[in-house]
């Protein structure tokens, strides 16, 4: 496989909703991501070309789920991550978590952890309220505006 067919399979999926490809042609097999958000797939390659797979993955942030559902119904407050790094409930492994579902928590209490560039960045609650759901797992990486809790208010 030569290099002006990857750059060309490199171009024509820019700007597309193509999030991913693999290709093997000639023994050598590619596979080039690109982030597009919650959006549909465009297949810009012909459906007779069988060496050609396209996937689509949405995580769980993206796809609807029943608690975003919920959270519209109930008027749930979101509270988000305000940077990209790595979630924790706990501020050291073996400790107990900071908040459990159901505890009740008060503005300014520390709900988590994320870790981003080496510094651990305490997450504090921004409301009085009751913890509904926690959206993420210890030691999963979260994004910037990710949903992390929801908070029934008090």
């Amino acid at each position: 496989m030569d290099e002006k067919f990857v750059f060309e399979i490199i171009e024509k999926i820019e700007g597309t909703k193509i999030e991913e490809v693999e290709i093997e042609k000639e023994g050598v097999k590619i596979k080039v991501k690109q982030y597009v958000g919650p959006k549909e797939v465009q297949n810009i390659f012909p459906s007779s070309s069988p060496s050609v797979e396209i996937k689509e993955y949405i995580t769980p942030s993206q796809a609807p789920s029943a608690e975003a559902r919920a959270k519209e119904e109930k008027n749930y407050h979101v509270i988000k991550s305000p940077l990209i790094g790595t979630f924790y409930r706990a501020p050291s492994p073996g400790a107990p978590p900071f908040v459990e579902e159901g505890d009740v928590v008060s503005k300014g209490q520390v709900l988590c952890i994320i870790e981003a560039l080496k510094v651990m960045n305490e997450i504090e609650s921004d409301i009085n309220g009751k913890i509904v759901k926690i959206l993420v797992e210890n030691g999963q990486p979260v994004e910037y505006g990710q949903e992390l809790f929801y908070i029934e208010p008090m």
